[in-house]
């Protein structure tokens, strides 16, 4: 029964071996230029002037969450849409559940202000 698995271990093996081969391939043939340059800390364009642990604005994190509400509802519309005359009743309440969803997080954004720009 163990000999089943044998060709799942050989290929396994070989994609371990091929994926360290390239790793070090590339790390033995990349050229090397230390430029002073490349080793200072870079943010935006210009010199940290901040410490990096200091708390961000929630508004970041509401944005996120809205950018996310919108991306996954095209996301799954799109292909909803493009069999919508073939699907049943089942299919239709199904995406009106998720639909409900994505405006209960739609609501709870607009009630903690992340459509707000001051």
């Amino acid at each position: 029964m163990l000999e089943n698995y044998l060709p799942i271990l050989v290929f396994i093996a070989i994609g371990l071996g091929l994926g360290a081969f390239l790793e070090l391939a590339g790390y033995f043939a990349a050229p090397r230029k230390e430029v002073e340059d490349k080793l200072l800390p870079f943010e935006c364009g210009f010199d940290a002037f901040e410490d990096a642990r200091h708390k961000f604005d929630v508004r970041f994190y509401l944005v996120a969450i809205l950018f996310i509400i919108f991306d996954l509802e095209v996301a799954f519309l799109f292909p909803w849409a493009v069999v919508f005359q073939e699907l049943d009743w089942f299919a239709i309440g199904a995406m009106g559940v998720f639909l409900g969803l994505l405006v209960v997080g739609f609501i709870y954004e607009w009630k903690k202000g992340a459509l707000e720009w001051e």
